[in-house]
């Protein structure tokens, strides 16, 4: 199979929180890449992400992080809150939303898996990197002190990245598909024993009082965000740019050091490498034995308009894979 989605560049920091509805402007600036410039849509079918009114699915409800991360990106957007991953995706796929705003790393915790695996699984092309630092906070009703909890609510992820915060407290963990699920149980049920990890922005809007800011275990707390879209622009020029590529290997010895070796080769820096589970095939057999079976994402910075990126994925294709995917961002 073989998809191409494309290339934009990268380092540029654009502080937009004060553009943000409702933002903190204390808040630390987004990283953003730097944005390739489109053409119009009817002549080479590039999508303008930054014009007005852009529809940007996400995961979340009013008052998640995500969500404050969509309109500091794009202040001028119409949001379409999904309440899954998937959905999300979906509502692109059906143009019910032009991008999607996916986390996809974080500097403490690592890849979010199953959000790789949503890239393989739906072909949208990558217009946009964004990290952005995430200061997580304790929150509940008023009055209570971090002492009283015995039942704290929120995503698997925020409570990954507040392990260790989390071990000096005696509390039962409820995980919920974002804070903001937490945050309307709490004063409903008039919960005086229980928090939520969110972040702080959303603390008032549910009517609850920050027991404990930056909660979190590491500082600073980094989220690589990914924009993906239906269609983008192939970078014709020059500069420090970031492909991913999917691919599965045939059987044999070495065969990922030979895959690799074709970027070795051509001087072109590898930034990633993650595995994950060949869901199609999950097993593969050599000789008589049985081996799980993989699949590989790998970023590299350089761009697929330069001919030593051309010559790398032609050795790729045509000596060891079984199936080789241009993701590019």
């Amino acid at each position: 199979m073989s998809m191409l989605k494309q290339s934009h560049a990268r380092g540029v920091t654009q502080d937009r929180a004060s553009t943000a509805t409702g933002s903190n402007q204390s808040q630390a600036p987004i990283q953003f890449s730097t944005n390739l410039s489109r053409p119009s849509l009817a002549t080479d079918q590039s999508l303008d992400i930054e014009r007005a009114n852009v529809h940007v699915a996400y995961q979340g409800s009013p008052g998640t992080a995500i969500e404050e991360i969509v309109f500091k990106a794009f202040p001028d957007c119409i949001a379409v809150p999904c309440k899954k991953f998937v959905a999300a995706f979906e509502a692109v796929d059906s143009s019910l939303a032009d991008i999607v705003v996916l986390p996809i790393e974080n500097s403490s915790t690592g890849s979010f898996h199953q959000n790789y695996d949503l890239l393989l699984r739906h072909k949208l092309l990558i217009v946009q990197e964004v990290q952005v630092e995430i200061e997580l906070c304790l929150w509940a009703l008023p009055g209570v002190q971090k002492n009283d909890l015995r039942t704290i609510f929120s995503h698997p992820e925020e409570f990954a990245q507040c392990e260790h915060s989390l071990s000096s407290l005696s509390v039962v963990k409820k995980n919920v598909d974002h804070c903001a699920a937490g945050a309307e149980i709490i004063p409903m049920q008039n919960l005086g024993d229980a928090g939520v990890i969110g972040n702080a922005q959303a603390a008032e809007l549910y009517g609850l009082n920050i027991v404990e800011c930056n909660f979190q275990d590491a500082s600073p707390n980094l989220t690589r965000y990914l924009v993906l879209a239906k269609i983008a622009d192939i970078p014709k020029e020059y500069g420090q740019y970031k492909t991913s590529i999917v691919f599965g290997l045939e059987e044999g010895p070495d065969i990922l050091f030979k895959a690799l070796s074709a970027f070795w080769m051509r001087d072109i820096n590898l930034s990633k490498i993650e595995s994950r589970p060949n869901k199609r095939e999950p097993m593969r057999t050599q000789g008589t034995e049985k081996h799980f079976n993989y699949i590989f994402y790998v970023d590299f910075e350089a761009s697929t308009a330069e001919v030593r990126v051309q010559n790398a994925l032609k050795d790729l294709k045509g000596n060891v894979f079984l199936s080789l995917d241009i993701v590019e961002s």
